[in-house]
């Protein structure tokens, strides 16, 4: 199920003395990309609002660790356990030790195909929809590249997915020809750049448009090409990091799609204490079935994203996502920027 993201403002947490002694349990794959923090904060707000406590442990990228960190969690007496799977295949016996601990299971941004664990997310696929759209839009034709996420996480799948569907039609009547196609582990920028720069060499800088699957990898890209003097290529990204941001109003990254975390923090903040409180997954507001790719029913709640790019960047300034100042403070031509300038420069 596809929600709106406004309509979670409309959304109480649950509050009161009945949760002053619950503990959900969050394991975070990495706090990488600057996203992760700010999901981190809104989770914790909202819990603490409703007088719940929250644990926090880092895998640092590492799936062993992961392991490790949730034994850890569900040794402190946890009610809920929230994951943020570095590698989904192998979280298997975390699961299977949060079931005998009979702790239910959030399955946080990234899929855990088991229909006993609530997965909350944005419409991933449509994140990839949005990236080809826009890259597709500044250049209908020619040699294009992919720059997709770590081969592990199911995210990247589905990213690159959407990104066919909306690009498989003019690849088969070769009005596009892919010269690179490469996963990055990780997702680091830094590699996504000695990548670029490998397929740039390859390609003999022949290179017209990259269909990059997120923010931290876009900007390694934009690197590459700056490098060799391709400034204006189109570049997509995801995740609306401040630095992609300020790269799409200046003009060299093509689309940044948004989504909100701290909608996605606040949700599952919200999910977290009725799960806590003994509810079954199916009866949590907005949850519908959703049909995985190993045709699992798995109880889902998934955002809608948004494309940010040069015209409407006014769309997370007006959000509070990012201050007008920040994002115009290099003189950026983009409409946001010019309609701020009678602003106070305090905005």
């Amino acid at each position: 199920m596809r929600v709106a993201l406004g309509i979670l403002a409309a959304v109480s947490l649950l509050a009161g003395p009945t949760f002053a002694e619950t503990r959900v349990g969050v394991s975070w794959s990495h706090f990488q990309e600057e996203r992760w923090k700010i999901d981190e904060a809104a989770m914790r707000a909202g819990l603490e609002a409703a007088g719940a406590r929250m644990l926090s442990a880092d895998a640092q990228s590492r799936a062993e660790k992961q392991l490790a960190d949730v034994e850890g969690l569900l040794s402190r007496g946890i009610d809920v356990l929230v994951l943020v799977a570095h590698d989904a295949d192998a979280i298997a016996p975390a699961l299977r030790a949060a079931r005998a601990e009979g702790v239910p299971v959030i399955a946080y941004d990234r899929l855990i195909e088991a229909e006993d664990v609530v997965y909350l997310s944005f419409d991933n696929r449509e994140v990839g929809r949005i990236q080809a759209r826009e890259v597709l839009k500044q250049q209908p034709t020619g040699r294009y590249v992919f720059i997709k996420g770590s081969p592990q996480d199911p995210n990247a799948h589905f990213v690159h997915a959407g990104q066919l569907d909306v690009l498989q039609a003019a690849i088969d009547a070769r009005r596009i020809t892919i010269v690179g196609d490469q996963f990055v582990e990780g997702w680091l920028p830094e590699q996504a750049q000695r990548t670029m720069e490998q397929i740039l060499t390859a390609n003999d800088d022949r290179v017209d448009a990259v269909v990059c699957s997120n923010d931290g990898m876009a900007g390694g890209v934009v690197a590459a090409l700056r490098a060799q003097g391709l400034v204006g290529t189109p570049v997509s990204g995801q995740d609306g990091d401040r630095a992609a941001l300020l790269r799409v109003a200046e003009g060299s990254q093509s689309v940044s799609v948004w989504k909100d975390a701290r909608a996605l923090g606040a949700l599952a903040a919200r999910v977290a204490l009725e799960l806590a409180d003994g509810g079954p997954a199916a009866a949590i507001g907005g949850v519908t079935p959703w049909t995985s790719p190993r045709n699992l029913s798995v109880p889902s709640i998934l955002l809608e994203p948004v494309a940010i790019v040069r015209e409407n960047l006014d769309v997370v300034v007006d959000a509070g996502w990012i201050t007008r100042t920040e994002l115009c403070a290099q003189g950026a031509s983009a409409p946001v920027c010019r309609a701020g300038d009678a602003a106070p420069a305090s905005e």
